[in-house]
């Protein structure tokens, strides 16, 4: 399944407070859980905290590890084979399991994955694990 870019997806309209800078937020990208309304995020709120936790750009750096806002992270050179579109893979930031070495994929097939479950990456907004 292609990723289809003019998706849009349905805005709630309401009149919330974010609980950080106390800012009025009249749309959101779901529908807010009653017990849960102290808690929103305004968008510039939402991403600051999703920046803090390692969410900012990923930079290449030297010697084998990547860093994700700040955080170096360690990667496992190798040789295995994407269980998708046999491509070979040679680095992951992770040590595979060997009992699932046959379940592994390459980046675009994990990325096409991801999509066609409504995780096209930390900007979308989709398939996230905070959802209902």
């Amino acid at each position: 399944m292609a990723y289809n870019n003019d998706f849009q997806r349905k805005m709630y309209s309401g009149n919330w407070k974010c609980s950080k800078c106390n800012s009025s937020i009249n749309e959101l990208p779901f529908e807010p859980d009653e017990s849960r309304i102290d808690q929103l995020l305004c968008g510039n709120c939402h991403k600051e905290k999703r920046n803090s936790f390692g969410g900012g750009s990923e930079r290449r750096s030297f010697g084998g590890e990547r860093s994700f806002g700040g955080e170096q992270r360690e990667m496992h050179q190798g040789s295995w084979q994407c269980s998708q579109c046999n491509s070979s893979i040679t680095e992951l930031p992770f040590e595979p399991d060997p009992s699932r070495v046959n379940q592994l994929l390459c980046r675009n097939c994990h990325r096409e994955r991801k999509q066609s479950f409504g995780g096209g990456g930390r900007d979308s907004g989709g398939g996230g694990r905070f959802r209902r």
